[in-house]
């Protein structure tokens, strides 16, 4: 894959939580419901951003979600209601390479086919047809 190469089918998304037990929360639901392959919690961040118009300062939890593109759509869509903050952050990444076992790990967890199989899964349906 080149790395300009914007079509990379795995993401690291990333976002921030108030706590780890609601960072924890949140990421076993997401896993639960095959939006992320993973998520890690990273207790221990302090956040500085602009809100209500002050300067603001935060302890946080930051939380890196493993995840395909194809799992986007829904992850960006089930966040904002599962997550504590009136705007959570939520960023994505593309991956530009990977250890390919742990790549091809990451998308069975999501449920996500792999191109070649779900071609001959095809091919292999249309033979018993016939």
């Amino acid at each position: 894959m080149r790395r300009d190469d914007s079509s990379t089918p795995f993401l690291a998304a990333l976002t921030t939580a108030p706590t780890a037990e609601v960072a924890k929360r949140l990421v076993r639901t997401l896993v639960e419901r095959r939006l992320v392959a993973c998520g890690t919690v990273l207790p221990g961040a302090v956040s500085t951003y602009w809100w209500q118009g002050a300067v603001t300062e935060e302890q946080e939890v930051v939380v890196v979600l493993k995840t395909t593109a194809a799992r986007w759509a829904a992850l960006a869509a089930a966040l904002p209601a599962l997550h504590p903050y009136e705007v959570p952050e939520l960023v994505a990444l593309p991956v530009v390479g990977g250890y390919r076992p742990y790549l091809e790990w990451l998308r069975a967890a999501t449920g996500v086919a792999r191109p070649a199989a779900a071609r001959r899964a095809r091919r292999a349906g249309r033979k018993r047809k016939e």
